[in-house]
């Protein structure tokens, strides 16, 4: 007969080694998604935020899937700007999208997300800012005047600075309006490949297909996008 002490002891390092194996077994955070952009001048890798723009992520991913942006073009490019591209085919086609993408800038700045600096990768738009869908932007310098402003909580807001300006006192639906403070959202950086993009930004540039400027004299084709395993 085994003895209620051994008994009680074998318990006992059982729990033990039971809490030690839990310890030893923490929950990975989950890594950021990647996609690679395979490019007729090399290969750039894009990590993306979904914990910063959510939907802005998946709804990049959905195209990635759905292979939107193999054969597409960077069809504007701006040395000291941006490179600008994922909407047109080699032959000036736009490509047909989803429905718009509901903008998170200033939701993500709120949430530490990055700004529109070196490297980093925004939705291109209209002037609505509820307006984008496939197509995409690199900065290839820090572009602040690009950046989502956050509104300040209260209505009225009682402090609002923009643009150097101070307002005090300011109808919050003035503000959530105004279509000049939802900027750009950024949802992704260039990890590896930033040796492309200013490769990329540096091509000859000029009129092409519908646009009169910024269009690369020498076709640079998005070749094949996939996601990272």
């Amino acid at each position: 007969m085994k003895s209620p002490l051994r008994r009680r002891t074998g318990l006992l390092l059982a729990a033990a080694f039971g809490a030690l194996s839990l310890v030893a077994a923490p929950v990975l955070a989950q890594s950021n998604p990647k996609v690679r952009l395979n490019t007729s001048m090399g290969d750039i890798v894009l990590e993306l935020y979904p914990d910063k723009a959510p939907k802005t992520v998946e709804n990049f991913l959905q195209y990635v899937r759905d292979k939107h942006y193999d054969g597409t073009v960077f069809h504007r490019v701006i040395g000291n700007f941006m490179i600008q591209g994922g909407g047109f085919d080699a032959k000036f086609q736009e490509k047909p999208t989803r429905a718009p993408v509901p903008h998170e800038g200033q939701a993500a700045i709120q949430k530490g997300g990055p700004r529109n600096t070196v490297g980093t990768l925004a939705m291109a738009r209209t002037n609505d800012p509820q307006s984008a869908t496939a197509q995409f932007f690199i900065n290839v310098k820090d572009n602040a005047f690009l950046d989502p402003t956050p509104i300040p909580p209260g209505d009225p807001v009682p402090r609002f600075e923009y643009g150097g300006q101070v307002y005090e006192n300011v109808p919050r639906a003035r503000l959530l309006g105004a279509g000049q403070l939802f900027g750009y959202t950024v949802f992704g950086k260039v990890i590896t490949g930033m040796d492309v993009v200013n490769k990329i930004k540096e091509v000859p540039t000029g009129p092409g297909g519908p646009f009169p400027t910024d269009v690369p004299k020498n076709t640079v084709t998005i070749l094949k996008a996939t996601l990272e395993k």
